[in-house]
C-alpha cells in the first residue's frame, strides 16, 4: 500500500444530512488524518463551512479556479496544514490556487447546470432534482459529460494516484470515461439507493451505466452480504463477486459516544433518524407509540429528519390521536392496515385512549445537521430504525449504539448485518430486542421491544449499553473505513475478505 497518496473522490451530491453524504463527509477528513490528499467533487454550495475543507474549486467562471481557504480554519480544528512526511512525493502542478498555503482536501463543484439528477426526489439548494427515471437521455448524457470533463481536467492537473466512485451510477461510469488511458485504478463504493431505486426499478435505462462504471473497477466496496447478492443478481456479471469486498461506512466513536449517567428521573426519549418518506417504516412507528404510551406513558418518541412524505405522517398522527382508526387505515400500507383492522372490542378502546397523548408525546423536529445528532442520540434510551425497503447498512443504526442507545432495527438486509453483530456482544436476553420481523404483526412486535427495553432491569440495561458501544469501536470506525478504501484500490484484494 502506498504510504501517502493523492485520492480523488466522485460524490456529486451534498456533505451533509444522510447517508452517502455523511459517508464522503467522513471519509475525508479520515483520509487527510491518514496523511493522504483529498480531492472530492460534490455539488454542496457550503462545502467551505466544514472544517476539513481547506480549499473550493469551481467553473461558474467557465474555467476551473480553486479558492484556498483561510489559514485560521486549521487553527479552529480543521486538518493540519502541513503534517511531517505526509505529503505525497513528485508534488504535481496545482490548478489556478491563489495560495501558497498546503492543502490537503480540496471540494470541487463542475457545472452542470441547474438539473440535478438524483436517486430518491429532495430539495437541493440552487438546483432543480430531479430523479433519474424523469430525465431524458438527453439531460442523463449532459449531466455525464459535464461530471466527466470535470474530472478529467482536475485529473490532469492533480494526477491522483487512485480514485473513488460513489453510487453504482452515475459516478463508476463518470470516472470510467475520465479516467481512461491515465492508469489511475478506482474503486467504486455502491450505497444502496442507485440499486435499489434506479438500476434495479428501471434496468433497461440504466443497467448499461452501471455495468460501464464497474467493468474497469478493481474493486466494488458494498456495505453489507444483502447489497453484494442483490448487486451480482442486478448486474448478471459472474466475475464480480471475485472483485467485491464489504466495505461498510464508520462510525465518529470520538463524536457519537455515551456522555454521562443515564437515569429513570425524566421521560425516557426514543428516536428515529431519517428521510421522512414511506419506505422508512415510519408509520409503522407512529402506529406502534400508543401501544408503547399504554405501557409506558412518560415515553416521548423524537422523529428527526425531512423528506416528501412529512404531511402524510403528520396526518396519520392526527388520525391515531382523534381516534379516526378507520381514516388512518385509509390507502394504509398492508402492515399498517393489517394491525389497525385487528383492533377490537376492549383492545381497540385502550389503544384509542392512549393515542390521545401523541400530539404531545411524538415531535417531529425536521431536520438536524449530523454533527447535532451527536448531541442528541447520548440522550435517547433507543434508536428505532423500522425501514421495510432494503437498507445496504445499518448507519443509523450503529451511531446510536455508539452513544449507548439501543438501535431497534427491522430484520432484513444491511440491518439485520449490523443487529446480528451487535447481539454478539449484549446479554443473551436483550439479544431479541434488537430486530423485529417486517410483517403484519410488525406494529405489534416493535411495540413489544420498545416497552421490554424501556422496562428492563437497570443492571442489563447498563450491560448492552456497555456491550453495544464496545461493539461499534472494535467493528466500525472512519479510520477503518479509510485503510480499507487504500487497501482495495491499491490492489489488495487479498487483505479485504468478503463474507
Amino acid at each position: 500500500m502506498l504510504a501517502a497518496v493523492r485520492i480523488l473522490i466522485f460524490h456529486g451530491y451534498l456533505l451533509g444530512g444522510t447517508g452517502s453524504n455523511v459517508y464522503n463527509a467522513r471519509l475525508a477528513p479520515a483520509l487527510v488524518a491518514l496523511g493522504h490528499e483529498v480531492h472530492l467533487f460534490s455539488q454542496d454550495r457550503h462545502a467551505q463551512d466544514h472544517e476539513f475543507v481547506d480549499a473550493v474549486g469551481d467553473w461558474d467562471a467557465g474555467a476551473l479556479r480553486v479558492r484556498v481557504l483561510p489559514p485560521a480554519r486549521s487553527e479552529r480544528g480543521g486538518p493540519p496544514s502541513d503534517p511531517a512526511g505526509s505529503r505525497p512525493d513528485s508534488e504535481p502542478p496545482r490548478p489556478d490556487f491563489d495560495s501558497d498555503r498546503p492543502v490537503r482536501c480540496t471540494v470541487y463543484r463542475p457545472n452542470i447546470g441547474s438539473l440535478l439528477p438524483v436517486y430518491v426526489m429532495d430539495r437541493y439548494e440552487g438546483m432543480q432534482a430531479r430523479t433519474f427515471p424523469q430525465c431524458d437521455e438527453r439531460q442523463v448524457e449532459n449531466y455525464i459529460g459535464a461530471n466527466v470533463a470535470a474530472v478529467r481536467e482536475v485529473t490532469e492537473r492533480v494526477q491522483p494516484h487512485l480514485a473513488l466512485a460513489n453510487h453504482l451510477v452515475m459516478g463508476p461510469a463518470i470516472l470510467a470515461r475520465a479516467l481512461a488511458g491515465t492508469g489511475v485504478p478506482y474503486v467504486v463504493k455502491v450505497h444502496g439507493s442507485a440499486l435499489e431505486y434506479t438500476v434495479k426499478a428501471h434496468p433497461e435505462r440504466f443497467l448499461g451505466y452501471a455495468r460501464e462504471g464497474v467493468a474497469g473497477a478493481v474493486a466494488i466496496l458494498v456495505g453489507s452480504r444483502h447489497t453484494a447478492e442483490s448487486l451480482w443478481q442486478a448486474l448478471g456479471d459472474p466475475q464480480l463477486p471475485a472483485r467485491t469486498r464489504l466495505g461498510p461506512p464508520g462510525v465518529d466513536v470520538a463524536r457519537f459516544r455515551p456522555r454521562g449517567e443515564r437515569g429513570q428521573a425524566g421521560d425516557p426519549l426514543v428516536a428515529f433518524v431519517g428521510k421522512l418518506i414511506v419506505n422508512k417504516g415510519v408509520d409503522l412507528l407512529l402506529a406502534a407509540w400508543p401501544l408503547v404510551l399504554d405501557r409506558e406513558p412518560r415515553a416521548r418518541l423524537l422523529l428527526v429528519g425531512f423528506g416528501t412524505d412529512r404531511g402524510a405522517f403528520e396526518r396519520l398522527l392526527e388520525r391515531l390521536a382523534g381516534g379516526e382508526l378507520e381514516q388512518a387505515g385509509d390507502g394504509a400500507r398492508r402492515h399498517l392496515s393489517a394491525f389497525l383492522g385487528s383492533l377490537h372490542g376492549a383492545e381497540r378502546e385502550r389503544y384509542v385512549r392512549a393515542a390521545r397523548a401523541l400530539r404531545e408525546r411524538a415531535i417531529l423536529t425536521g431536520r438536524l445537521e449530523h454533527e447535532e445528532l451527536a448531541d442528541v442520540l447520548p440522550a435517547c434510551e433507543a434508536l428505532i430504525v423500522p425501514s421495510t425497503f432494503p437498507e445496504a447498512f445499518g448507519m443509523v443504526a450503529a451511531e446510536g449504539a455508539a452513544c449507548g442507545a439501543l438501535p431497534i432495527s427491522a430484520a432484513h438486509s444491511g440491518l439485520a448485518e449490523v443487529s446480528g453483530v451487535l447481539a454478539r456482544h449484549v446479554p443473551p436476553e436483550a439479544a431479541a430486542w434488537l430486530s423485529f420481523p417486517v410483517d403484519d404483526q410488525a406494529v405489534r412486535a416493535l411495540a413489544e421491544r420498545i416497552v421490554g427495553w424501556l422496562g428492563a432491569d437497570p443492571d442489563l440495561r447498563a450491560r448492552t449499553r456497555a456491550g453495544i458501544v464496545a461493539a461499534v469501536r472494535e467493528h466500525w470506525s472512519w479510520e477503518g473505513v479509510a485503510r480499507g478504501l487504500i487497501a482495495a484500490a491499491s490492489g489488495e484484494l487479498d487483505a479485504r475478505p468478503f463474507g
